[in-house]
């Protein structure tokens, strides 16, 4: 008998992220929204490609240029154009309004 999956590790993103710069509270905004979107299950039905911390940081890296957030933006944005339905995962805003 297997152990079941565990969930989406937002951590290890947010760890991950540090090669594209920004602050902690900018990476542990993006990590939550991958979490967002890692639970909904959206991506991995649309591609047949489980989303890991470590796959969002390859397609984080195919971004012309900028920090965490505007990569995140850069790739849901590819990901709405081609699918739809990612709108509602783009980071807007982070630090202490966006909480915890």
């Amino acid at each position: 008998m297997s152990k079941p999956e565990p969930g989406f590790d937002a951590e290890a993103l947010a760890a991950g992220l540090e090669t594209f710069g920004g602050d902690p509270e900018e990476r542990r905004a993006v990590a939550r929204h991958a979490r967002d979107l890692a639970d909904s299950g959206r991506y991995e039905a649309d591609t047949d490609v489980p989303l890991t911390p470590e796959h969002v940081v390859v397609q984080l890296a195919d971004a012309p240029a900028g920090g965490p957030a505007e990569r995140w933006n850069w790739w849901l944005g590819s990901l709405e154009f081609a699918y739809g339905g990612y709108a509602e995962f783009q980071l807007r805003r982070w630090g202490a309004a966006d909480g915890e």
